[in-house]
């Protein structure tokens, strides 16, 4: 349904392990999967929340509707576009994604991150602990508990940077030095000096390094990129 109310197509979720997973209508003038939400036509009137929460499927986007999550949009069976980020920006200026806890919810989370930065919103990620999605956690801990979660968000930098300290030993050099030069490659992709210099400063007095080596090798890599 668009955000205007109108139906443009259909989908569906497999309840079992059959495949697909998510099977659409196909292709349309009107309706085209990479650039439609679902729910977007709530959504739209919640904008009280404040923000839009960006979940993986369907029955996600249920769950926390029906336990009065508000705001809460869901793509249609593919990985974020472009053209669903810039979807949202008509609607909000922040996005909380609350994708699966798995490897690929990280990879997924990363990359949606990165989409809804160059639409320019500000982005949040909900970790949820515990459980491999938000339909799992509310079943398992309640509504009380979600909410009190998304009320304790963290700014995408900050969780790509703590993502990035897993599985490794920051007390040991090798650990504290792969550690760092991921760090710097994260800090690279800031377009701002003053995050760069922020999250720099904050990496390096946790580490006990000099910010100013972590911001050499940050810019190293932005003119290695550019190139």
């Amino acid at each position: 349904i668009s955000a205007q109310g109108k139906v443009l197509g259909f989908g569906g979720r497999a309840l079992g392990d059959a495949q697909p997973k998510y099977l659409n209508t196909a292709d349309t003038p009107v309706f085209n999967k990479r650039q439609g939400l679902y729910a977007l036509n709530f959504a739209k009137k919640e904008r009280s929340a404040g923000h839009l929460v960006l979940v993986e499927g369907y029955m996600d986007a249920v769950s926390l509707r029906k336990h009065g999550v508000q705001g809460v949009v869901a793509t249609l069976g593919t990985a974020l576009t472009s053209e669903q980020a810039r979807l949202m920006n008509r609607y909000a200026k922040e996005v909380v994604i609350a994708y699966d806890m798995d490897e690929a919810g990280r990879r997924a989370t990363q990359r949606a991150s990165e989409l809804l930065t160059a639409a320019g919103l500000k982005v949040r990620v909900l970790r949820l602990d515990g459980a491999k999605d938000p339909d799992e956690y509310l079943r398992t801990h309640g509504p009380e508990r979600l909410r009190a979660q998304l009320g304790r968000t963290e700014g995408y930098v900050e969780y790509r940077l703590s993502q990035a300290a897993v599985g490794l030993d920051l007390q040991d050099a090798a650990g504290k030095v792969s550690y760092l030069k991921e760090a710097a490659a994260i800090l690279a992709r800031l377009d701002s000096p003053v995050e760069r210099d922020v999250y720099a400063g904050r990496v390096a007095a946790q580490l006990g390094v000099e910010k100013d080596n972590l911001l050499t090798e940050a810019n190293r890599l932005r003119k290695s990129d550019r190139k």
